[in-house]
């Protein structure tokens, strides 16, 4: 009877080195992977990708936020400096308090136009004068640019005459002052009481001016310091409707006061002219457009760099079919 022994190779024992390493490869299948082709390196494991270390990743994380805050701030939203005290109380913006800073939507009249009672940041027109405040920049080119950079993110004011107030009629609509001391807008007196604000040194009186029509595609805008703000009432002496604001000059709408965190709330719509107040924008999208791009920046980087590693492999394993 004939032994029966283990088949051996033709050429005696395999060299575990020689061996081609078996791995489990996609779709269940099994078999030589990566392929062997006979280069250097051929059948061993390929070696895992090295991480960066985090003052490598550090920079990137900056950039991105960054970049993601910028975008923000030009499409969405911008965070700005209460320059003045034109909008006490509503917004404080007194030499003696702490400047408020809010939350302005820019995407909102996108879709819509603003109505009465809306408070808007808008880029004052050429006719009207600056003496509200100044925006203030230095000379040193250096603290020029944080300066600017600080401006993005509302902790320095714009480099431009921009201002707030709420909106008290529109194109079409006739106003006037005043009615027992209330504006009047198409004959029927404004009910102001709920944010309407007198300084203690001066006199609660409204300025007579009017009736002047506004004209179509621009707004009559008032402070809530209605005895010290520098409004449509007081740009060109004898023609008020000059003092009208343009919509295309509206950068958007102020939703919430974000800073000082004393002061967070909501800045609803308040129409004077329906004595109804329109819900402000919800607490989610009230966060600081700088903090949303920081937020962003690691889960953007993270997903750029599976989508890099992902590619990678493609590109290796085409490369060695």
């Amino acid at each position: 009877m004939t032994d029966v022994v283990p088949s051996q190779p033709p050429h005696g024992p395999v060299d575990p080195k020689e061996q081609t390493l078996k791995f489990n490869v996609p779709w269940g299948r099994t078999g030589d992977w990566p392929p062997n082709n006979g280069g250097p390196g051929a059948g061993e494991p390929a070696k895992p990708e090295k991480k960066r270390s985090f003052w490598k990743e550090l920079p990137i994380l900056v950039v991105t936020a960054l970049v993601l805050t910028f975008l923000i701030q030009t499409f969405l939203a911008r965070v700005y400096v209460i320059p003045s005290e034109s909008m006490e109380q509503t917004l404080h913006g007194c030499a003696t308090c702490t400047d408020d800073r809010v939350l302005v939507d820019k995407l909102t009249y996108d879709f819509t136009t603003p109505g009465p009672g809306d408070i808007v940041v808008f880029k004052a027109p050429d006719n009207w004068n600056r003496n509200e405040f100044q925006p203030v920049r230095s000379d040193n080119p250096v603290l020029h640019w944080l300066q600017d950079a600080a401006s993005l993110v509302g902790l320095a004011q714009p480099n431009e005459y921009d201002l707030i107030k709420r909106v008290i009629a529109v194109g079409g609509q006739t106003v006037q002052c005043c009615d027992n001391n209330r504006v009047v807008v198409d004959g029927k007196p404004l009910n102001e009481q709920q944010y309407l604000y007198w300084r203690p040194d001066a006199a609660p009186q409204q300025i007579p001016f009017g009736p002047v029509k506004v004209p179509d595609g621009k707004l009559w805008v008032m402070g809530d310091n209605r005895n010290n703000s520098d409004d449509s009432r007081l740009q060109v002496p004898g023609d008020l409707p000059a003092g009208a604001v343009p919509v295309a000059n509206v950068i958007g709408k102020a939703r919430f006061i974000v800073l000082p965190p004393t002061r967070w709330r909501g800045l609803p719509t308040i129409d004077a002219q329906t004595q109804a107040a329109a819900l402000g924008a919800p607490a989610w999208q009230a966060g600081l457009p700088a903090g949303v791009g920081a937020a962003m920046a690691l889960p953007t980087l993270w997903f750029g760099r599976r989508v890099r590693t992902s590619l990678r492999a493609l590109l290796v394993r085409r490369s060695k079919s």
